[in-house]
Order: C-alpha cells, then sequence, then structure tokens
C-alpha cells in the first residue's frame, strides 16, 4: 500500500556571526522545500514495499543585525587627557642619559610599561622605566658605525619576548641586528643584512615585518626560518631602487589578520595591504 502525505513544519534557524566584523544584513526571507524518503517492509507474505514520501517547506527570516569592531583592551567609551606627562627625555636635545636627540622609534613593554627608544642621531637604543629621571643605554651608545657594538641612524626597535632580545632596524648600516637584553651585552648579531630598513613589527605568530625606505616595500620574514630574501607583502613585484619613486614606506602596522597599515610619507598616505593582495588601498590622506 502506497500513501503520500505533506506536511509543513517551522524551523527556527540560528546565525551565527563573528563579533569583529562589521556588516549589516537586511532582511531575507527563503523559503526550503526538504524531501524525505522512506522505505518500510509489509508483513505480508510477499513483502511488498511501501514507499512514503514527505514533503516539508521551511520558511526562514534573518533580520537585520549590526556589530561593531571594537579594539582590544580599549573601552569604547575612553577619554584620553589633555594633558600628556612626560616619561623620557625632555630636557633639551642632547646625549646625556637624561637627553634624546631625534627619539624616533619606541617600543613599550605590556608587562611594565619600561618604554624602549631607538634615538636617531645619538646612534643608540635607550630605555626608561615608569619615573626615572634618567635612561639607560641598552645598544649603540658608541658613536656612529658598523662595528657590531655600534649603530648608525637606527631608525626603529622592538622586543621579542621567545628570544629576550631586542630587534633593531639599523637604518644607515643597512641591516637589522639582535641585540640580547641579558646584563652586560655589548655587541649585537646579524639578522638580516643589505636591507635599508626603516619600520619594524611583529605579529601574533612572529613573523617578522620590515619597511625597506630604499626599495619601497614591505617584507615579511619568519624569524625561525631563512631570514635572506622574506616574503613580498606590500610594494612593488619588481625591485626598486629609485628614491624617486613614488612609494616611500616608513612606519608601518599589522592586524590581527596579517593585513599591512603603510605610511607613505611622500604620497601623504596610509595604505592597506591585505594578506596575499597585489595592491594596496588607501585608506587614510592621499589627496595631495
Amino acid at each position: 500500500m502506497n500513501s503520500t502525505e505533506l506536511y509543513k513544519v517551522e524551523l527556527p534557524i540560528v546565525l551565527i556571526v563573528p563579533s569583529s566584523i562589521s556588516y549589516y544584513l537586511p532582511e531575507l526571507t527563503t523559503n526550503i522545500t526538504i524531501t524525505i524518503t522512506t522505505t518500510t517492509t509489509t508483513s505480508a507474505a510477499a513483502a511488498a514495499a511501501t514507499t512514503t514520501t514527505a514533503r516539508m517547506t521551511t520558511t526562514t527570516t534573518t533580520k537585520a543585525s549590526t556589530q561593531q569592531l571594537v579594539i582590544p583592551n580599549i573601552p569604547v567609551n575612553a577619554q584620553w587627557s589633555q594633558n600628556g606627562t612626560i616619561v623620557a627625555g625632555g630636557n633639551a636635545e642632547g646625549n646625556a642619559t637624561n637627553q634624546l636627540f631625534y627619539p624616533h622609534g619606541l617600543f613599550v613593554y605590556d608587562d611594565d610599561q619600561t618604554i624602549v627608544i631607538s634615538e636617531f642621531w645619538n646612534h643608540r637604543v635607550m630605555q626608561w622605566k615608569i619615573g626615572d629621571t634618567h635612561g639607560k643605554i641598552i645598544a649603540g651608545g658608541k658613536g656612529e658605525g658598523n662595528r657590531l657594538d655600534q649603530l648608525y641612524l637606527p631608525s626603529d626597535v622592538l622586543f621579542d619576548k621567545q628570544t629576550d632580545s631586542f630587534i633593531v632596524c639599523d637604518y644607515n648600516n643597512s641591516r637589522i641586528v639582535l641585540w640580547p637584553r641579558h646584563n652586560g651585552t655589548r655587541r649585537g648579531t646579524f639578522l638580516i643584512n643589505n636591507i635599508t630598513c626603516w619600520g619594524l613589527v611583529m605579529d601574533h605568530q612572529r613573523h617578522l615585518y620590515v619597511s625597506d625606505y630604499k626599495k619601497h616595500e614591505v617584507r615579511r620574514y619568519q624569524l625561525e626560518g631563512n631570514m635572506k630574501n622574506g616574503t613580498l607583502v606590500a610594494g612593488e613585484n619588481e625591485q626598486v631602487n629609485d628614491f624617486d619613486a613614488g612609494d616611500w614606506f616608513y612606519y608601518i602596522f599589522v592586524d590581527r589578520y596579517q593585513a599591512v597599515y603603510v605610511s607613505n610619507t611622500f604620497n601623504h598616505s596610509v595604505t592597506k595591504w591585505n594578506n596575499g593582495a597585489k595592491e594596496g588601498i588607501i585608506v587614510a590622506g592621499g589627496q595631495g
């Protein structure tokens, strides 16, 4: 005996989306038809098969929803102080330990807010703890030069917790050096050579990103891998060595999705290069 019956069932559907993406979804209504076929065997001697087909129609409605991207660790109602507090230097330019001369790059420890500063014209890296009136020389400070105990116009610095070392962009020596934090360390070691580095940043996977001022590009390096060439993540796909070229990449930032943001000095803009992108997108400035 064959029979066919139709059933209409209302099924609730829950849509889950990540909270870190800004989006807007218009209301959508979707009709879904599902056909279910089952086969049963009767008790008759002939063991005739009976097939029952049930047709279900469901209606789903997705309502508009908006989520706002919130920067981690900064409350949405944060208010900034109108007056800053000097935490390093402030005693005019000079090379004394309570002075700075063209401080260029800086890094702040998460745990105790200690500040590490690359001093361009003093050819050194300084460390200032909160409340200190004098800083401490932790790299360079022996005049300009290319020895491994010297720096020559250091433009940026960061700290790698895993190796307990500073990574210094030694601009005018066309190199990046690794400088252990251990007390008594007097010299660095080569990390990357033949690079006119200007800015440094590291992502959560310990990839090192370096902006090359002369080649107008940003490359990504795996600290525990091959440090020779790196992967091009922003800039031209062919090597450029022209100082008159349009893109002069200075400082960089990398977000959690490994998108690279680059300050493009002579184009007066900030560009964003998504991971794997061949072209950047202007996200600030760029109007001349």
